[in-house]
Formats: structure tokens, C-alpha cells, sequence
């Protein structure tokens, strides 16, 4: 991990005293699995049928370890819960027509509680968290318009702030920029299809046409690399009726592209994690990608650069689609299962691998979190925390290059350009700036 975050001086007890309930098999995908925004922490709503509560994963360190926060009964299966950086955990619950927001954190055996406030509308989604790890926003979704809500981290103590007023139903959402200032969301308006635009949160929600590939495609951003600026985008532009994943760069002239690797027919293909920290080098990083299948979920790994997708087996138990980079190409992988109720497994892909035996982990393999190495392309490793089989799923080699056509890279004037200094301004992809600039051939 990037960053190291000491440990709560009460985790070690609530950990005797309320071990973590290891979940029947399903659950994962309905009580989901949020990672803050350095990959410190993470949080999921535990337990089984209605007994549910709020329990908090500490990542950072040799070891993870969950600390269960329960209070008097139990949580809805609807409830939202997201980890902030200084491991506190906001969850967000359904109350009539409204929905209401609070902080928890241990307290010695018990678990503290700071109630924020309510936002009152029919929907309610948390955004992923923002990229300072305190401010935590969220959607509330009206018949023509979409809010835009700051419920935690704002500093005026006046519980939730309306912070913006989109035209239109959203949904989505991914940060352009370190700073939180530039919200991408998934926008339908008018009854045209599906486009992503930027708002910028600083200047009262002003709206920027992001992806807009042609005017009858259906656009939309995945994920979204503050560092690089690489965008993971699906769109129908390149075969109508039918999504595709593509790839561009903010701030570029180069077009979209849409690899044949990352349209197999035997999978359907879901990116959930971007490396960081590759300064202008877009087409170095990894991403990492849900791939669901005949044979279950397994783990997809691809770079722009590559052209191929790599399959990995997950751990067993995975929660499935959750996951996070480090700046130097380790995939962290939670997981729980029987033997292993908080687990974290660790993978490093070489950039230059050429094949499927280009998984390696701090000199070879897979290793879990405690150390255990299990060897990356070939055979089958036993350690203490379960069995892991790497090789049987090769690299996928790309296909020729998508046509440029009109979509290009979603760009952004200069640095400082209608606004401040060091953000770049997104504008339409097929509108990308071309002044003063060559179009690479």
C-alpha cells in the first residue's frame, strides 16, 4: 500500500471479542465490499440473513483484520456503507422517504455513533469515495434532475450540503483529479441516450460534455486513473446496440480505442481497479477486471500496452469485483471463507509479461497476506489460508486497432484553462482539441 494507517488502540479487543462472521455463500455480491480511497480500510455491511452489521477491514499493514461495529439491531440489507482514511465508517439508511447518514467507530467494546444528518429523497447512492479520504458525496436521483450531495467531511457541521444540481437522471461516478473538484457522471437527458459529463464541484456544478462518441451512441465512463488520466469507458459506438469496453486518455487527441482482447466471447468483462501513480505513462497501467464466465468469477489483468488479457484464479471467497492497486503493481484481493474469515491476497503482474506465466508476487507467485507464496503459472499451492490454482487461463492477444473515426481521447485545454490552475478541463471526445497539437498516425 501507498500509505500506512495505525491501527485503532481498541481493534485488538473488539477483534477477541466479536470475531468476524464469515458469510454464507452469496452474500458478498448483496452487502458489497468498499475500499477508501488509499486503500487503508475497507468496510462491508456481515453476518447472515437479517442479522446484519457494519464491519470495518483494516488493509494496510502485514495483516488485515475486521473489526465487527454492531449496535442495537440490526442493519437493513439496503443500508450503504463506505470507509473513510482515518478508519472511520459512514453508513448511509433508508428511513421513509429520507436517508440518513452517520460515522462509526469503535469504542472500546462498543461502537460510537455520529449522526450527520438526512437528505431527503426517494434515492439515495454514495458516490465512490473522494480522492482526500474525508469527504464522502453522494446521488439523490429526482425525475428530472440529479443532486449532488457532500454528507461527510464538508467542515460547516450543518450536516449534508446540496453542492450541485445536475440536468437530468445520473448515475455512475468516478473523480477526474486529485483535488475532488471534477465528477464524472453517467447522465440521461432528454430521452437521448446515455453520455457521461464532468461536474465541476467548485464552480456551483457546472456541466462539461465528457464522453460523447457519436451523437446516438451510448457512453459511459467506468473508471477513471487521477495520475495518467486513462479512462476505461463502455460504449455501443463501434457496433450499435452493443456495449464494448474501450480506452482513452484525458487530455489526449488520440482516439478511443476498443481492443478485440476485452470482448471474448466466453466472459463478460467488468474493470473495478486502476494502478496509480503512472504519471503521463497511461498505457503502462494495470487494471484490473471482474471476469465472469462458465467457470465462475476469475481475475482479468490488462494493459493499454499489452494487448492481451491476462485470466488469474481468484481466491476462494473473493469478494468479487472488489480490489486495489498499489503504485508499484500489486493487486490486493479481499477475501473470506470458512478457513480464512479475513483474508487478503497479493499479486504482481509483470508489465513485459508475454503469457499467462507472467503472474508473480515479490520474487514468484501468488502471495497471501501473511506471506504464504504460491507459484504463478503453473501447478497448484497449499498454504494455511486455502488453495489458489494459477496457469489454465492464457493471455488473450489483442486484435488490430479500433478505427479512429471522429472519437478521440477525452481532452482538456491547458493546464489552468476556464477555471484553475493544474485541472484539466474535459471536453466532448469527439471534439478534442486539435489546435497546436498533431494527430498521431
Amino acid at each position: 500500500m501507498a500509505h500506512s494507517t495505525p491501527a485503532h488502540p481498541t481493534d485488538a479487543h473488539r477483534t477477541r471479542t466479536h470475531p468476524a462472521v464469515t458469510p454464507a455463500v452469496g452474500a458478498h455480491g448483496r452487502s458489497g465490499f468498499a475500499i477508501a480511497a488509499d486503500g487503508s480500510y475497507a468496510a462491508r455491511l456481515a453476518g447472515r440473513g437479517e442479522a446484519l452489521f457494519p464491519e470495518r477491514w483494516t488493509l494496510a499493514g502485514p495483516e488485515p483484520y475486521a473489526v465487527p461495529l454492531p449496535l442495537g439491531q440490526p442493519e437493513d440489507p439496503h443500508a450503504q456503507v463506505l470507509p473513510l482514511a482515518d478508519g472511520r465508517v459512514l453508513i448511509a439508511r433508508r428511513v421513509g422517504e429520507r436517508c440518513t447518514f452517520s460515522l462509526l467507530y469503535p469504542t472500546g467494546p462498543e461502537t460510537g455513533e455520529l449522526p450527520l444528518g438526512a437528505v431527503g429523497a426517494a434515492s439515495v447512492r454514495l458516490l465512490p469515495p473522494a480522492p482526500d479520504g474525508v469527504c464522502v458525496y453522494a446521488l439523490a436521483v429526482g425525475p428530472r434532475t440529479t443532486g449532488v450531495w457532500r454528507v461527510a467531511g464538508g467542515g460547516t457541521g450543518a450536516g449534508p450540503e446540496h453542492v450541485a444540481e445536475v440536468p437530468g437522471r445520473c448515475s455512475g461516478g468516478a473523480w477526474l483529479d486529485r483535488e475532488g473538484r471534477l465528477l464524472a457522471l453517467d447522465r440521461q437527458a432528454g430521452g437521448g441516450p446515455v453520455k457521461t459529463v464532468a461536474v465541476d464541484l467548485r464552480r456551483g456544478g457546472e456541466v462539461t460534455p465528457l464522453l460523447q462518441i457519436t451523437e446516438e451512441s451510448r457512453d459511459r465512463l467506468l473508471l477513471a486513473d487521477p495520475d495518467s488520466g486513462l479512462l476505461l469507458i463502455a460504449s455501443d459506438a463501434p457496433s450499435p446496440g452493443r456495449e464494448r469496453l474501450g480506452w482513452g486518455v484525458l487530455g489526449s487527441t488520440r482516439p478511443v480505442r476498443f481492443p478485440e482482447c476485452l470482448r471474448p466471447a466466453d466472459a463478460a468483462l467488468t474493470p473495478f481497479a486502476v494502478q496509480p501513480g503512472q504519471v503521463l505513462t497511461p498505457e503502462a497501467c494495470a487494471v484490473a477486471l471482474r471476469v465472469d464466465g462458465p467457470a465462475g468469477s476469475l481475475v482479468g489483468v490488462w494493459r493499454p500496452a499489452a494487448r492481451r488479457l491476462l485470466r488469474l484464479p481468484a481466491p476462494a471467497g473473493w469478494f468479487a469485483g472488489a480490489g486495489v492497486w498499489s503504485a508499484d503493481g500489486v493487486l490486493s484481493l479481499p477475501y473470506a471463507n470458512a478457513s480464512v474469515p479475513c483474508g487478503l491476497a497479493r499479486v504482481a503482474v509483470a508489465a513485459d509479461a508475454p503469457a499467462a506465466g507472467a503472474a508473480r508476487a515479490a520474487g514468484g507467485g501468488v502471495r497471501d497476506a501473511g506471506g504464504g507464496e504460491r507459484p504463478g503459472a503453473e501447478g497448484t499451492v497449499r498454504d494455511a489460508r486455502g488453495v489458489v490454482r494459477a496457469g489454465g487461463h492464457g493471455a488473450v492477444p489483442d486484435g488490430p486497432a479500433a478505427p479512429r473515426g471522429a472519437a478521440r481521447a477525452a481532452g482538456g485545454g491547458a493546464p489552468g484553462g476556464a477555471g484553475a490552475a493544474g485541472v484539466r478541463r474535459p471536453v466532448p471526445l469527439q471534439q478534442a482539441p486539435l489546435t497546436g497539437r498533431s494527430v498521431p498516425r
